[in-house]
């Protein structure tokens, strides 16, 4: 089984996290069934961003994203080459590394 090792994220894994997956999930589903709370406000519908994250290994061995995918891409915040929507993102056979941005367009915390 493919794993999905998640980068440290403030307040959805300060620590990190490491993932057994299937093969043709979602990096979203397998997030949400894994205990880490991506938001996903058009519930997993690719009609928003705010499940954005960027794949910083194996993003080849995901599907390609398709044209809609990449227009609302262009909404998202801190948008990069390897950035994909994770409601849309396929697992497949290869090992992911994500990070799931600081904020979305849904939601911008300030630091105090």
């Amino acid at each position: 089984m493919p794993k999905i090792t998640v980068l440290p994220h403030a307040e959805l894994a300060p620590e990190g996290a490491e993932l057994e997956v299937r093969a043709g999930t979602t990096i979203c589903a397998a997030l949400l069934a894994n205990g880490i709370e991506i938001e996903h406000a058009c519930d997993m519908s690719a009609a928003c961003t705010t499940c954005h994250c960027i794949v910083r290994k194996g993003f080849d061995s995901l599907n390609e994203a398709n044209e809609s995918e990449d227009d609302l891409l262009d909404r998202a915040w801190g948008l990069e080459a390897q950035s994909r929507l994770s409601c849309q993102a396929v697992v497949a056979e290869e090992d992911l590394t994500v990070a799931i941005p600081k904020y979305t367009v849904n939601h911008a915390k300030e630091e105090h």
